[in-house]
């Protein structure tokens, strides 16, 4: 399973980013894929996460209404569209395989640095 995160960037506070998570090697049909990102010296926290069954999503609390998680089988592929970007924010972005409750992930790859400042 190889997962490549793409997408970040600098954008400023109130910003829009769409990051995409591509696998290689392997069919993302059958598998649930989400989002965790990690800011320097805080913990991994996990962002978002979509299944393959029925397209049911789950997000962390505090991003709900501010980020949509979609998926399309056909380019193998899964997106995390972010709005309204806080300083916050700034992390590095993984894409992994998931499953929930409770979040968690398995399988990720290198990540995309958002970085949220004016």
């Amino acid at each position: 399973v190889q997962l490549q995160a793409s997408g970040g960037g600098l954008v400023q506070p109130g910003g829009s980013l769409r990051l995409s998570c591509a696998a290689s090697g392997f069919t993302l049909d059958y598998y649930a894929i989400g989002w965790f990102r990690q800011a320097p010296g805080k913990e991994r926290e996990g962002v978002s996460c979509i299944s393959t069954v029925d397209g049911s999503t789950y997000y962390l609390d505090s991003l709900k209404g501010r980020v949509t998680i979609s998926r399309d089988n056909a380019k193998n592929t899964v997106y995390l569209q972010m709005n309204s970007l806080k300083p916050e924010d700034t992390a590095v972005y993984h894409c992994a395989t998931c499953s929930f409750p409770p979040l968690l992930f398995a399988s990720w790859g290198q990540g995309t640095q958002v970085t949220v400042s004016s």
